[in-house]
């Protein structure tokens, strides 16, 4: 089984980033029989979905960018979990997170394929309650809608989702109860995943 998580931040190995490895690394280090990978969208172009409708009849897109690359990860029968990362915009998830998203309705059009996958969702703001909850619950819908069982970070908090302060006086990697949050979120969607395929 495998779980894959997306960064959607445009910024290249940052505060997003960091927080979804945390999350990741989690999830390698207590469940070694689920690997993980990692798809960061500062690296691709993933433009906005154009309503093309290639996707309506098969796993295509018209488009020629990189989310081609990305269809046969995320359309693998192997695929136990989705854990989406994004920065909060103004309150609400990055334009690549959408864009990604938007994108992804090829696999509900074709079948469901995201159908009974576990959901998570990490938001990074620049301030402490910086508008992550919101961010994440609007990731959850999308979730929804794919008719993907959608997690939180369990006990002992139980909470929307990973959350994490991108401006912490110190630095984001002294933001310890952020870091609890998403390392549980990673823990807990592997649990389900787990519990799912058995």
């Amino acid at each position: 089984m495998k779980i894959v998580g997306v960064c959607c931040s445009a910024q290249k190995k940052k505060t997003t980033r960091y927080a979804l490895d945390a999350c990741m690394k989690a999830i390698r280090e207590d469940y070694p029989q689920i690997y993980t990978v990692t798809i960061d969208l500062a690296e691709k172009e993933v433009n906005a979905c154009k309503a093309l409708n290639h996707c309506a009849k098969s796993l295509t897109c018209g488009q020629k960018d990189d989310f081609n690359e990305l269809i046969p990860i995320l359309s693998d029968p192997d695929l136990g979990g989705l854990i989406v990362a994004t920065p909060v915009y103004m309150g609400a998830m990055s334009g690549q997170c959408k864009a990604f998203l938007d994108r992804c309705v090829m696999f509900r059009r074709n079948g469901f394929l995201f159908r009974n996958k576990v959901g998570g969702v990490i938001a990074v703001g620049g301030f402490r309650n910086g508008g992550q909850e919101v961010a994440i619950q609007s990731v959850h819908a999308v979730m929804l809608v794919q008719d993907m069982i959608v997690v939180g970070d369990g006990k002992p908090g139980a909470h929307f989702g990973g959350t994490m302060w991108s401006g912490h006086p110190e630095g984001i990697e002294h933001d310890e109860k952020g870091l609890e949050t998403v390392r549980n979120l990673g823990r807990r969607v592997a649990e389900v995943a787990l519990k799912i395929s058995q």
